[in-house]
């Protein structure tokens, strides 16, 4: 049977304007703007929900936007879109590819921004079909893992309501038209991790009178690689990824220091700490046996909190998705090995309030059909992912991302 909450999304979204929110999405694409610097951005959707009749605040977090809609009793449902691009050169190609050199909207954030937007205009204009306040979040910094915490720091929740319930969704690389939903662990979190070698410098010829940070490094860096074959339990997963090294000016100077700069990911906090203490031990014995003047520096940088859906609430959000789009487009994939700063949006108070986030597929059915492979997962590994500079959506995507939203706050909103 058909809920009210999908028959009145259906009605609600029938009309969408599409030609105007391929026009707002392919603006957006070609203007993309780095974390905490999105004010293009952010001005734009700030103008279109105080049109849609939202009251709305700037400027939250640094750069976050916040539209509220009060419209009668009934609960507060929160939607929100990240806004922020990436420092990646483009190369998909596209008639409306970037035009900032070496910025991109490489994880979806255009995408998400443009069905939060269409989402919001819906259900404003329909707002005699449901009950209760929305808020609208178009929060900065997702990519650093700042913004969803600068705007609860910044008095989210004591200058509007507090949610009842948060929906937030991503694009993600798959066949267009598929809504991955898990109803719990669905993000692992996420560590930097940095590590500064201090050996002693000198002449490339007389390396016998030095202490050689890069070859330490080195030794480092593939000892590293144990910490997860050896080191944590294969129940558990876990990634160690080394995503930089940095050392030297010239061929024939052997330098004084060098940098590594690495990721990792996880699903407890136990195994984060054992892999975190595990880090420090190598890069201390590595350098101790090298024999470096001083000892390393380990410094632990961003970190993004694991993202864990209610599951009441996802399995709502997903028979309501399930009604609108087809049984047949709903899967589990399991627990992903990416990160998200939503949780943050979350905490209140001591308390978690309960969300559900979910995840929409949106490769261009062409590219899917000549990616190699016979399988799902084959494929997967194959087509242009977040943050790759061929990452490029399919524009048939923006009308159902916008019946996502729209059907899951009314599973809410409508009695």
């Amino acid at each position: 049977m058909t809920s009210a909450a999908a028959r009145t999304a259906r009605d609600l979204t029938a009309d969408l304007p599409v030609p105007a929110l391929e026009d707002l999405y392919q603006d957006l694409h070609r203007h993309p703007e780095l974390s905490l610097a999105e004010h293009r951005t952010a001005a734009g959707l700030a103008g279109r929900l105080r049109t849609a009749g939202y009251e709305t605040a700037e400027g939250v977090g640094g750069t976050g936007v916040v539209g509220m809609l009060r419209n009668g009793d009934g609960p507060t449902v929160l939607l929100r879109a990240d806004m922020d691009a990436l420092p990646v050169t483009e190369e998909t190609g596209l008639p409306y590819a970037s035009e900032h050199d070496g910025v991109m909207h490489a994880c979806g954030h255009d995408l998400h921004v443009t069905w939060l937007t269409g989402a919001a205009e819906a259900l404003a204009a329909g707002r005699d079909t449901w009950s209760g306040t929305l808020l609208v979040v178009g929060q900065p910094a997702e990519e650093t893992g700042q913004g969803a915490a600068l705007m609860t720091a910044d008095g989210l929740y004591e200058r509007f309501p507090r949610p009842d319930v948060l929906l937030a969704q991503h694009a993600v690389p798959g066949p267009a038209g598929l809504y991955a939903h898990s109803p719990g662990l669905i993000m692992s979190a996420s560590t930097d991790v940095d590590i500064v070698v201090h050996g002693r410098g000198g002449h490339g010829s007389r390396p016998e009178a030095t202490v050689d940070p890069v070859v330490t490094a080195a030794y480092l860096v593939t000892r590293l690689q144990t910490v997860v074959s050896r080191e944590i339990a294969a129940r558990e997963s876990a990634v160690l990824t080394v995503g930089r090294i940095e050392a030297g000016t010239r061929h024939n100077i052997i330098p004084s220091e060098a940098r590594i700069a690495l990721n990792i990911r996880t699903q407890s906090e136990e195994v984060r700490q054992r892999m975190i203490a595990a880090i420090r031990r190598i890069a201390a014995g590595e350098c101790r046996t090298a024999g470096c003047p001083r000892e390393p520096e380990v410094t632990v940088g961003n970190t993004f909190p694991v993202t864990v859906n209610d599951s009441e609430t996802d399995r709502r959000i997903a028979a309501v998705h399930g009604q609108v789009f087809g049984a047949a487009t709903i899967l589990d994939p399991g627990p992903a090995m990416g990160s998200e700063d939503f949780a943050h949006l979350a905490q209140h108070e001591g308390t978690r309030l309960p969300y559900s986030y979910w995840f929409v597929t949106c490769t261009p059915a062409d590219v899917w059909n000549a990616a190699p492979g016979t399988d799902l997962m084959d494929k997967f590994a194959a087509v242009p992912s977040n943050h790759s500079p061929h990452f490029a959506p399919d524009l048939s995507t923006l009308a159902p991302g916008v019946r996502t939203l729209v059907s899951g706050a009314l599973s809410y909103l409508v009695r």
